[in-house]
């Protein structure tokens, strides 16, 4: 099992050098909000930043854990056979990196955005095969199927998106509908509940029964695709429509304020063999999920819905609240806890560095968004928004430099 752990640690430090590469990006844009710099076009350094993030980072990531995951199972190696989707992942996220930048939506760029998905499909093919060649059958799988039938059905917004791009047709209700209908089926599709379903198998081994798992899974699975329109409530959606988003946003906060009962009853088994920092970070993570949660289930009233999707800031916030407080947190905690990673005194400091930036963003962002609303301007709101992206990538280049190798038992 030698071989296993170098290749999780190297495939896990490739996906760490993307992030670092989707902070330097972010970096950028703010300055340009900040200051001139005339040498980038902004919507197409957003289309690379996104995009990167997207594959580069969390799925690049998440497929390796996947893949660690079946490895564990069957005590044999089988990020063998996965390389050459990983690679393949991987060649696509930096032809989008090089080719948005450049072009932004143009034949380059939405060919590696297509092979990008393709890949996705291969990816989801090969591994529910192997899924359900498992002796042993988990609550973990539903999670994991669940998360494949999501990227699978996000593509569908990435190939309208695509195609109304390159035909000019930029209608602003349906081209908004279309981006959220992509974002929700990656956010709270696709990576929510691969990262549940990674959850899910340690609760399992803590001695959470399997049966209380799947109800909880039942609801998160049942409220995803009506929660779509929780991004969609400034559309003129049927009642009968509303009321099941009402249902969806209660149903997931709900599921996640029963299963963290569970989690605190169980947290002396859960985190026996953890670190502190990483239960710390994963702690972290829980607590962005349930901000989460809560700021949903108040978009399930139409004024502060329409307040919310009408403010730009309000809408960065709330996808970075996701993608860095929920994801890239719980990615970082779980690399820890399972030893994916192991970090030097520079790495932790880096990752303390990291949080303190994502926090930072967060209250800037909400600041910057009730300015608006108030129609107050603040002084310096974009000088410190680039802080807080600065302080980010600080933290990610002083996680990278402080990741240090380390034979592990992978359990």
């Amino acid at each position: 099992m030698i071989e296993l752990r170098s290749d999780i640690q190297k495939w896990i430090r490739i996906a760490f050098i993307n992030l670092l590469i989707v902070a330097l990006l972010g970096t950028i844009m703010r300055y340009k909000i900040a200051y001139y710099f005339p040498l980038i076009e902004q919507k197409n350094f957003l289309h690379a930043h996104s995009h990167f993030a997207f594959a580069g980072w969390v799925t690049q990531v998440l497929i390796t854990m996947l893949v660690a995951y079946l490895s564990t199972k069957t005590h044999k190696n089988f990020l063998k056979k996965y390389k050459w989707l990983l690679t393949a992942n991987l060649v696509t996220a930096y032809g989008m990196l090089l080719s948005f930048p450049w072009e932004g939506y143009g034949i380059v760029s939405i060919t590696f955005s297509t092979l990008s998905i393709f890949v996705s499909y291969a990816f989801a093919f090969f591994f529910w095969k192997d899924l359900n060649r498992l002796p042993a059958k988990s609550v973990s799988h539903l999670w994991f199927k669940a998360a494949l039938i999501f990227n699978i059905i996000s593509s569908i917004g990435a190939f309208a998106l695509a195609y109304m791009l390159a035909n000019k047709m930029q209608h602003p209700s349906w081209y908004l509908a279309t981006i959220y209908y992509f974002l929700h089926f990656q956010y709270n599709g696709w990576f929510f509940f691969t990262c549940m379903g990674l959850l899910c198998s340690k609760l399992v081994t803590a001695g959470v029964k399997q049966l209380f798992l799947k109800r909880i899974f039942l609801m998160f699975v049942l409220a995803c695709v009506p929660a779509y329109f929780l991004s969609a409530l400034w559309l003129p959606i049927p009642f009968i429509v509303y009321l099941l988003v009402v249902l969806a946003a209660a149903l997931q906060l709900i599921g996640w304020i029963f299963l963290l009962i569970k989690i605190i009853k169980f947290r002396a088994a859960i985190f026996a063999t953890v670190l502190k920092d990483a239960k710390i970070i994963l702690i972290l993570s829980g607590i962005a999920l349930s901000i989460k949660l809560l700021l949903q289930a108040g978009s399930t009233i139409p004024y502060l819905s329409k307040i919310a999707f009408g403010f730009r800031p309000v809408v960065i916030g709330y996808l970075h609240l996701v993608l860095l407080g929920v994801i890239t947190l719980f990615i970082i905690g779980y690399s820890k806890m399972n030893n994916f990673i192991f970090t030097n005194r520079i790495g932790n400091s880096g990752i303390i560095i990291f949080i303190s930036g994502i926090i930072l963003n967060e209250i800037f962002l909400m600041i910057q968004g009730v300015s608006y609303m108030s129609y107050i301007n603040v002084p310096w709101i974009n000088e410190l928004l680039l802080g807080a992206a600065i302080c980010m990538l600080c933290g990610v280049s002083l996680l990278n430099l402080g990741l240090i190798k380390r034979n592990y038992t992978y359990g």
